[in-house]
């Protein structure tokens, strides 16, 4: 699989650009502030339909336009696919493949499978479990695009039920009665644990499938000098199976058991959206224990596990290095360059071409604000 084509109109500091790719190594030099990581957001936002950067879409539509629009052709097995984003704030997005008009833009998720490393990585290691739940979620559509929707309705779930649990909360706060306010919450723990349930399940095998392509990749980037694990923390507690019935029984139990804590907080404190993604170096956790060359490292090797894993698949990702190399030692340039020298499509952004290593010098392209010239 490999980007031909990408075109921009109105998307952040872009009023119109396109670039025309190859397969193999495209390295996008430029100042910080130019508009390089623009472009491969871009990319990201057709592949996952979100942002690696922002929480909203606002940002991405340039200042003084209405709304933004992503054209991207991908080869893959030899056949071109169109995707085209339009993306407008305040407003339902919409989407076509190949120039037909689709019902939700999430049916062109899978068209285009891509693996971003960017600096902001870091947060998987030392951020919130908010941040290693939406890594696992988002390699889950990456593999199974169907997740998408089963995200959509868990979230969609633990919406309803919050509301729900938010206005006992506050009747309850005011001296009113508990009964008339949480009728209808019964329906609501079905729904979350037959959600949560699917959730869970595909995140457990996720995490078993990811577990010894991270130890390899931490092991080749770090040289061996630690041994890398995840493992899938469940606040159903240790040693879940993702049987997907057994996970429902669990979500229900445990629901009824944290009942009071939750009328109390007036929130839903059992579900997927609670849990983590442990990540160990040795017998010690990463947060708060590893170096900062650690950190690095681990984040490293959580995206190149899951680049090894879709290609496992069957599935070979776009593969993109944003600002990475600036970063790390020489040592581990080196070792990072060996390990994805084949990747089908390798897209490398930097401000220093040097930071580069030689054997991923391919095709330069010169990015100055608001326009991208290839170079050689």
């Amino acid at each position: 699989m490999h980007v031909r084509r990408v075109e921009l109109v109105d998307f952040r500091s872009y009023e119109r650009v396109a670039v025309d790719l190859d397969p193999g190594v495209s390295v996008l030099v430029g100042q910080n502030g130019m508009g390089k990581t623009n472009l491969i957001e871009a990319l990201g936002y057709v592949a996952a339909l979100d942002s690696h950067r922002v929480a909203t879409d606002a940002p991405l539509v340039r200042f003084g336009a209405g709304s933004a629009v992503i054209r991207c052709a991908i080869v893959h097995d030899g056949r071109e696919l169109l995707v085209e984003l339009e993306i407008v704030p305040g407003k339902a997005n919409r989407a076509r493949l190949n120039r037909s008009p689709v019902r939700r833009p999430r049916e062109v998720l899978g068209a285009l499978r891509m693996v971003l490393f960017a600096p902001e990585d870091l947060e998987l290691v030392r951020g919130d479990p908010s941040e290693r739940r939406r890594y696992l979620d988002d390699l889950l559509v990456a593999r199974q695009p169907r997740y998408a929707g089963v995200r959509a309705d868990y979230d969609r779930v633990v919406k309803q039920r919050n509301a729900l649990l938010r206005t006992a909360y506050l009747t309850r706060k005011v001296g009113g009665t508990r009964g008339q306010d949480l009728s209808t919450l019964a329906v609501w723990d079905q729904h979350l644990a037959y959600h949560g349930a699917e959730l869970l399940a595909g995140r457990l095998e996720l995490a078993a499938a990811l577990g010894p392509h991270l130890t390899k990749a931490y092991d080749t980037v770090a040289a061996g000098k630690s041994t890398a694990s995840i493992a899938y923390a469940s606040r159903l507690g240790e040693n879940v199976t993702p049987d997907r019935a057994a996970l429902e029984a669990g979500l229900l139990a445990s629901m009824r058991e944290r009942r009071p804590a939750e009328i109390e907080r007036g929130t839903t404190l059992v579900g997927p959206h609670r849990d983590d993604l442990a990540l160990s170096l040795g017998e010690l956790p990463a947060k708060g224990y590893a170096s900062h060359g650690e950190c690095w490292s681990f984040a490293l090797a959580l995206r190149l596990a899951a680049y090894d894993l879709l290609r496992s698949d069957g599935i070979e990702p776009v593969l993109v290095l944003d600002d990475v190399f600036a970063e790390l030692d020489a040592g581990r340039r080196d070792r990072l360059a060996a390990l994805v020298s084949d990747a089908a499509q390798l897209l490398v952004t930097c401000a220093v071409p040097e930071d580069v290593p030689a054997a991923l010098r391919g095709a330069r392209f010169d990015v100055t604000s608001g326009s991208v010239i290839r170079a050689s």
